[in-house]
């Protein structure tokens, strides 16, 4: 049996003419499951970084419109695409069998940025 978790992480790029961005979120695939989990510490974050419009444009992105992913292939289109505003990793593949690893671990490293145990 496979123990594959899928991850991708969801940055908020902050100045992307030196690719400096924020993780605010991860979009994790666990077999046909995908879950997608937020900061709202960071999204909160944002509101002083961004203009109004802007922030609404990316909270509404990652809390609604991000929810309705509904396939790999949708996740692996949005790590293609790309604008000035938000971003995603590439899909990375974790091997989890005696790791430990698991969706909250990758929140908490990815983006919290409190490494576990």
């Amino acid at each position: 049996m496979e123990n594959k978790i899928r991850y991708s992480i969801i940055y908020a790029v902050i100045r992307p003419e030196i690719t400096e961005r924020l993780s605010v979120g991860i979009i994790t695939v666990d077999g046909d499951k995908l879950s997608v989990q937020y900061s709202r510490k960071k999204l909160n974050v944002l509101k002083q970084l961004y203009t109004p419009k802007e922030y609404e444009a990316i909270s509404r992105i990652i809390r609604n419109d991000l929810q309705n992913i509904d396939s790999v292939d949708a996740l692996l289109y949005l790590t293609r695409y790309s604008n000035n505003l938000i971003a995603f990793s590439p899909i990375q593949d974790i091997d989890t069998s005696n790791t430990g690893i698991n969706q909250k671990w990758l929140y908490n490293n990815y983006v919290q940025n409190k490494p576990t145990a």
